[in-house]
């Protein structure tokens, strides 16, 4: 049994890393234009599935023999013994909004994504393992900044641009160690490429065809490639026939991530002809960026898979960040706190209706991004439902709606207002049943 579960594991994380390799969805492509995404490695994905994502993202204490927990990997110690299989995309739209002299700039954008893509099976009756694909962050930004220079006479313009991001191969297992107490670990292999543009110029030819309009371009590229990990626990005792109370908690240990950049310096027309050869400042040049500790702590309340209620809160030490040049990274220490409930109003029920799972949720974070001096906060409320599918409705279909903001509207922030779908796809099954002949 176990050579066989050995076989299965490689060749799904194999076809993994493929799909990785060669289709562009599950690369990270974003979701929607962000300027805070300039900073450090970009900005971070939900962690969760779209079950969590629809109660304020929680999962850290909390999990479900009908769905996948992509958050602590000690609560596949507490999975019954099926397969389950799980899809997820998200898209999301946003309005930004900054306020200029007297006026208002408004810019509107919209994303999409693979969410994640995992598959999770028992090893025995203690012990689950999971394989799970699904981008970690993403790079996606265009500003472009003018100043007036030469007493008045002139303007510079500047431009910057970023693209890309990273992505998350995972395997991670899950023990149950005593009755009620379960830990877990998650190795995951980080990997992707942020590519970082600016250019300038000095505006002297309104029509851009003068010997003087001169455009300095600087190009970044910084590949990353690395093992990172993430420990697990969690203990799951019961009240009486019918309560549990949940306790959860993670830790992402800091690592030192593999890394390559190359940068590139150019002086071009505004045509974009070359007016000499590049300088390479950098060429492929090795060197590691530090991703900080994270802990995420969590509880919960639920009875008997009916209704669950939950508090999770997470700290994130990017004020230790450094950049793959070993650089202070320009950011400050984060924090979250969320809150979300699960309803089903009859889960032994034979009827459609009384299997429906609603959900909704909360969560405040302080964003390890900081303008003069003012931490950024984001701010949302979510909801979302689970439909049964399929034989005995044991599959489901997950529909998440999150709204929320981020900043506010000033003359030094950028205020974001964001619709956040994710739509989730569960499929469990039995596998490995042996036959029973009469």
């Amino acid at each position: 049994m176990l050579r066989i579960y050995t076989r299965i594991s490689r060749v799904l994380f194999t076809s993994l890393l493929a799909t990785a390799a060669t289709s562009p969805i599950v690369l990270a492509q974003g979701l929607g234009s962000s300027p805070y995404s300039a900073l450090g490695i970009g900005e971070l994905y939900p962690t969760g599935n779209a079950t969590n994502i629809g109660m304020g993202g929680i999962g850290i204490s909390n999990s479900s023999p009908f769905y996948l927990n992509l958050q602590n990997p000690a609560l596949l110690g507490s999975r019954p013994p099926y397969t389950v299989f799980e899809v997820g995309l998200v898209g999301q739209s946003k309005t930004l909004s900054q306020s200029i002299g007297n006026e208002t700039q408004v810019q509107r954008d919209f994303g999409g994504n693979l969410g994640y893509l995992a598959l999770a099976f028992p090893a025995n009756s203690r012990w689950s393992m999971s394989l799970s694909l699904r981008p970690y962050t993403f790079v996606n930004y265009n500003i472009t900044q003018a100043s007036i220079v030469q007493l008045g006479q002139s303007v510079a313009e500047y431009n910057y641009s970023g693209r890309g991001g990273l992505n998350k191969a995972s395997f991670a297992t899950g023990y149950r160690l005593l009755k009620t107490v379960f830990v877990g670990v998650e190795a995951s292999f980080l990997f992707g490429n942020i590519t970082n543009s600016s250019d300038s110029r000095v505006i002297i030819n309104q029509l851009g065809v003068g010997p003087q309009d001169t455009r300095v371009n600087r190009l970044s590229r910084a590949n990353y490639s690395d093992i990172v990990w993430k420990l697990g626990a969690a203990w799951r005792p019961k009240i009486n026939d019918t309560w549990t109370v949940n306790l959860g908690a993670t830790y992402d240990p800091s690592t030192r991530v593999k890394g390559s950049e190359t940068q590139i310096y150019q002086q071009t027309t505004l045509a974009g002809l070359n007016l000499g050869p590049a300088d390479t400042l950098l060429n492929n040049s090795t060197g590691r960026t530090t991703l900080p500790q994270q802990m995420n702590f969590g509880v919960s309340i639920e009875r008997a898979n009916r209704l669950l209620v939950g508090v999770d809160v997470g700290f994130q030490q990017w004020g230790k960040y450094r950049t793959i040049n070993d650089q202070l990274g320009d950011l400050v220490d984060g924090m979250t706190v969320a809150t979300g409930l699960e309803y089903t109003p009859k889960p032994t029920s034979n009827k459609y209706a009384d299997l429906i799972t609603y959900r909704a949720g909360f969560q405040y974070n302080k964003l390890p991004y900081q303008v003069k001096g003012t931490q950024i906060n984001d701010i949302n409320g979510s909801l979302g439902l689970s439909l049964p599918v399929g034989a005995y409705y044991v599959n489901h279909v997950t529909l998440s709606l999150v709204v929320g903001q981020r900043g506010v509207l000033s003359t030094s922030q950028i205020r974001e207002q964001y619709v956040r779908i994710a739509l989730g796809f569960s499929l469990t099954d039995r596998w490995f049943r042996k036959p029973v002949i009469d």
